[in-house]
């Protein structure tokens, strides 16, 4: 093969290679044998994250509702918030605007966050 017909299929490996760089993202851990609790969990959320979800995980006209089909495990999974709490999220499901990192909330306390954000998704029926 030419070296000019090897080249459209370099670039399209290139192009699928490219996805598995961007996601090498490190995603923060909990300390190991850490077991959430929903109720530190809770105070946790109302200093962090209930000016914009709302106490009540309904939302705000600042940010989504976790009490919604989008964020059940199976879509959003609890990586995905300790993701969140470290790095912020572009808008992607939303029009409420990026969501900034969280400073001072340790891997830990998203964990507490994320078991209490649960509990309540489950009595909502969103499993």
């Amino acid at each position: 093969m030419t070296p000019a017909k090897r080249l459209p299929l370099l670039l399209a490996a290139a192009c699928f290679a490219l996805p598995a760089v961007a996601q090498g993202l490190q995603i923060p851990k909990p300390s190991p044998g850490l077991m959430p609790n929903p109720a530190a969990g809770k105070s946790l959320y109302g200093k962090h994250c209930a000016s914009c979800h709302g106490m009540d995980l309904k939302g705000t006209d600042k940010g989504p509702p976790f009490l919604h089909r989008i964020y059940e495990p199976s879509h959003h999974g609890n990586a995905a918030f300790q993701l969140a709490v470290k790095n912020g999220v572009r808008a992607h499901h939303w029009k409420f605007g990026d969501m900034p990192p969280v400073p001072g909330l340790t891997p830990d306390e998203a964990a507490h966050v994320t078991a209490f954000v649960r509990v309540e998704q489950r009595r909502a029926g969103i499993q």
